[in-house]
């Protein structure tokens, strides 16, 4: 039997969040938070999480200040970043420095995510 990933999606609309485990349900474990503490909460919880995919701009936490504080503690965590805006300065550095794998353009492609999971 193939033990199935897990997954923790970060965002501060709660539309999202239940549309992101309508959508990855079927072949990931889907966890979700909607806010960045409340994610570093459920990291601290279950350590096998494989996958961090959080929203950019949030009210409470900043998406790259999360996963900056998140990737001290689970480094070898895959971490990504989703934004309705386009690719700027900002994600590009992110990127280059490593903190995070991949951005996805919302609204995002179910294919594309999984695709970037599966590398």
């Amino acid at each position: 039997m193939i033990e199935r990933k897990t997954i923790l999606y970060v965002d501060d609309e709660l539309l999202n969040l239940k549309l992101f485990r309508l959508h990855f349900s079927k072949n990931f474990t889907v966890l979700t938070a909607e806010t960045g503490m409340e994610g570093l909460d459920i990291l601290k919880l279950n350590p096998n999480i494989s996958y961090v995919i959080s929203d950019l701009k949030m009210i409470s936490m900043y998406g790259l200040d999360f996963i900056r504080l998140a990737k001290v503690d689970h480094p070898n965590t895959k971490f990504y970043i989703t934004s309705g805006n386009d690719m700027n300065k900002e994600i590009i550095d992110a990127l280059n420095q490593k903190l995070i794998v991949n951005y996805f353009r919302k609204p995002y492609s179910i294919k594309e995510i999984e695709a970037a999971l599966e590398k």
